[in-house]
Order: C-alpha cells, then structure tokens, then sequence
C-alpha cells in the first residue's frame, strides 16, 4: 500500500534538468544515479545536512528532519521525520536527490524511495580529514565544487594549525568520550572521534572496541583507569553527576584529577564541518597550556 501511495505522489517528483544522469559511488560502495545538476535536495541527517551548506549548497535544500537545528537558516525549511522515515512527507516534497548519513539511516529506506525515482547517496565521515573529503564531495555532486573547495581548504587549514601545536605533546592522557553520564553510550571501532582525540593530544581508550557504538559496563571504565573524561552534555556540565552515577569511579584518575569535562555535543556526535572547532575544544581540554581557549 505504500508504495502505491509513493508511485502517485512521485507522479509530480522534479525531474533533472534535460534528462542528464550520471552513475556515482556512495560511501556505502552503492552505484547511484542522479541527476548532473540537483536542483531540490533533502537531507536525512543534521551532519549531512550542516556539510551541504558548508559546501555552498544550501539553496538547494528543500526539506530536513526533525532533529536539524543548524545552520540556524533551516528553522524555515519544512521538516521530515527521519527515525522512522516518512517516505509520503520525503516524496511530497519532490526531491531530485536524498542525501543520508550511513550512521543513521538504513539502506531499505534508499531501496523504498528508489521504487519511485528518489536517488539516495549515503555519505559517510571516519575521520576529520573525511569531513573535507566530504564537503568537497556535495560541491562536485551539488554543482558548487568552487566553494566547497575554499571551506575544505580553510577547515585543513585550521586542522594543520591544531596539528602544528600537538604534534609534539609526548604525554598523551588516556581519554574517554561518553554521550550522556548514567548509561554510559560511547564511540569504538572505526568511529571519527578517536582521530579528534588523537589531533587533541590524547589516547582514545574505547578506539579498539569492537563495537561501533557500544554502552559500556563501569567494569570496563575501572579496568581502563582514563585520565580524562569528556561527556557530549554542554559546558555547563556538573562533574559530580557522574560519580553519582557511577560511585565506584572514585578510583578513576579522571575523577581523582578533577579531569571531568563536559564539551558542546554538536561538535563531537554530528560528523560534519564542527568536528574541527569540537577537536580544538579538547585539545585545549587536554593540554590547556599548550592550546589556546576557543
């Protein structure tokens, strides 16, 4: 039934301009075709949704999710809801081209959409460098490769600079990056965060575990004893919450050393183009007489 209610709305979906495609990879390995130049493009992702308009393509967005909340320009765009997808609102909207993250949505969402004529591209980010790789991307599949080329350049720039200040640091606290302080939700294997911690000056001790997103056990936090802990709750974040949470942590030299921090959680879970002020945000966490306070 719903995809007979997809086939009648994509009657009315936008058509590329003279019928020109072209085949691309995703970063997903998928094969896609798209229109050479997308003129109405939804984001299903706010990280994907924050590297469009970096790469100069934010006129081009026609519809986000939800949960987008920036740049602040997409508080007048309609929004979709993305968890679970709603493919009725996403076809309505008439995009020529989706854009998703390959951390947050699933390929079945692409296979339904694609049923009606909706390309989708998964983009994906395991690095900071990845985020240039990525603005640079949208610009070439977006038609606005000159801008995102400036941005790419400026945000390497800015990562050679940090670099420049940490490279030499040879005492490197274990760290480890939570979301949120009671259950304890934290980034492993092949996750773009251990490649910030690693820019900051510091040893991400959750960057061998197997799973992508695992919720770690307090055994796991005692036996690995890190020196810092960063939790994605804001600034303004009262480190006594977490030992009373977790009051076993007494031992923890984090919590001995006062080493608590609570950092912006946009610059850290979204990975897009704040990934690099997020990464001298704990730089300066970590080493603050080295790097300067944001």
């Amino acid at each position: 039934m719903l995809l007979v209610i997809l086939a009648a709305l994509g009657g009315c979906a936008a058509q590329p301009q003279g019928g020109d495609l072209v085949l691309v990879t995703d970063d997903l390995g998928r094969t896609v075709q798209l229109p050479a130049a997308p003129q109405r493009v939804l984001t299903l992702a706010p990280s994907v949704t924050e590297v469009v308009f970096a790469a100069g393509a934010g006129d081009k967005v026609v519809g986000v999710t939800t949960a987008d909340d920036y740049p602040p320009t997409v508080a007048s765009l309609p929004r979709i809801s993305a968890l679970p997808v709603d493919f009725e609102a996403i076809v309505a909207l008439r995009p020529d081209l989706v854009l998703a993250s390959d951390q947050i949505n699933s390929p079945q969402d692409a296979a339904t959409l694609a049923a009606v004529d909706v390309p989708v591209y998964f983009m994906g980010v395991r690095s900071l460098d990845g985020v240039l790789v990525a603005i640079r991307t949208v610009g070439g599949l977006l038609g606005t490769s000159a801008v995102a080329s400036r941005v790419a350049d400026s945000l390497g720039a800015s990562l050679t600079a940090l670099r420049a200040l940490t490279d030499s640091i040879t005492v490197r606290p274990s760290t480890l990056l939570l979301i949120g302080d009671k259950t304890l939700y934290a980034f492993g294997r092949g996750s773009y965060t251990h490649s910030m911690i690693s820019l900051a000056g510091g040893v991400s001790v959750t960057e061998s575990h197997e799973t992508t997103a695992p919720i770690l056990k307090d055994e796991y936090v005692l036996a690995r004893r890190p020196e810092v802990i960063v939790i994605t709750a804001g600034t303004d974040y009262e480190p006594s919450m977490l030992l009373e949470h977790h009051p076993t942590w007494d031992i923890v030299p984090a919590l001995q050393q006062g080493r608590v921090y609570g950092v912006p959680g946009d610059y850290f879970v979204r990975p897009g183009p704040r990934l690099i002020a997020g990464a001298w945000h704990l730089a300066w966490r970590l080493h603050p007489s080295v790097v300067p306070a944001p």
